[in-house]
């Protein structure tokens, strides 16, 4: 559990901070412990977490106490496009990162709904600041993997392994989804519907929102690795390795997403012809009782002169012609043909 220091008067708003020494071992700053100062941190560098919905922050910024003022006040802005802005050598941006539920488990795909949370950062020689209005998945789950004794080299791999921790994340969460799918085509294969129609729809929305998110995410990092000629050498490996990444992972999502589509048309006309065969079956029988429907109502009429009305077997003679006209109309079916459309669409 992290230590949370949102109410240090050093740094008001402030999540967590943690430390990290010359060989990249990190901990966390103890409540009470001062908060690293930006840009004089000896040989080692700050990872500082804030929380943005805290009135106080704007006021930090201001103050260039989350980075350089302007380019702060770009990445930490409520806008939510992914977007990222180089100044003298150092980034800032925003990208997507899963949500998660306040308390729940950062690595429960069943937990992580869609990429729709925002992961706000600035990156800078020595020190990244990241921000985030609701929970993530990101920031926690790096924090864990960096308090186990991971060592990271600096900021930039700092943030490499965010966005690795969100790719996993979306991965997981494609998984999830394709091992439904899987199971959901098993059915439409052997034709046995439940309640796939119902399952499909969802399925295929997340599939569309992580393949947004993730095509938004991936050209933030391009755009990084092609246009930041002034950026040190080590960001833009990191960034062509990001958009590697990113790029291979969308296109699983895009399988998805066309997969879902099309099990969906499949089960669409699986539906259609199941429809079609029972409204054919009605119809042969509407077409077969509707002979001894009218025979019955002809002698059941309530007028004098009915033929069969004074006969002791009248009765029985009726139920014959109507047995013989149900049976007509049967043998009418089948020499048009009518009957053998049952198995077909």
């Amino acid at each position: 559990m992290a230590h949370l220091l949102s109410d240090e008067p050093a740094l008001p708003g402030l999540i967590w901070a943690m430390r990290f020494d010359a060989g990249g071992r990190g901990r966390l700053v103890e409540p009470g412990e001062e908060v690293p100062a930006l840009g004089r941190f000896g040989d080692g560098f700050a990872w500082l977490h804030v929380n943005l919905n805290d009135a106080r922050v704007p006021g930090l910024i201001a103050e260039g106490r989350l980075g350089p003022p302007d380019l702060a006040a770009a990445a930490f802005a409520s806008d939510p496009h992914q977007r990222v802005t180089v100044e003298d050598g150092q980034v800032g941006g925003v990208i997507a990162d899963l949500a998660r539920e306040a308390d729940g488990p950062d690595t429960a795909p069943e937990r992580l709904p869609d990429a729709a949370g925002r992961l706000h950062f600035v990156l800078g020689a020595n020190f990244l600041v990241s921000g985030r209005r609701h929970p993530i998945v990101g920031p926690d789950a790096v924090r864990e993997v960096v308090a186990g004794g991971r060592p990271l080299a600096g900021p930039v791999a700092l943030l490499e392994t965010l966005i690795g921790r969100v790719a996993a994340a979306i991965g997981a969460r494609g998984a999830a989804l394709s091992d439904r799918l899987d199971g959901i085509e098993d059915h439409i294969l052997d034709e046995r519907i439940r309640q796939e129609t119902r399952q499909l729809g969802p399925i295929r929305r997340d599939a569309v929102r992580l393949h947004r998110q993730l095509n938004g995410l991936r050209a933030v990092f391009h755009r990084l690795e092609e246009e930041s000629d002034d950026l040190p050498e080590e960001t833009r490996e990191a960034a062509a390795r990001i958009a590697q990444r990113l790029d291979a992972l969308d296109r699983d999502m895009v399988v998805l997403a066309e997969r879902s589509r099309l099990l969906q048309e499949e089960l669409s006309g699986l539906l259609a012809r199941q429809s079609n065969r029972q409204l054919h079956t009605l119809s042969i029988l509407t077409a077969l009782f509707l002979p001894p429907t009218l025979v019955t109502g002809l002698f059941g009429m309530n007028t004098k002169g009915l033929p069969l009305a004074e006969w002791d077997d009248g009765s029985t003679v009726a139920i014959v012609i109507a047995a013989m006209s149900a049976a007509a109309a049967f043998l009418l079916i089948r020499r048009l043909g009518l009957g053998g459309q049952r198995g077909q669409g």
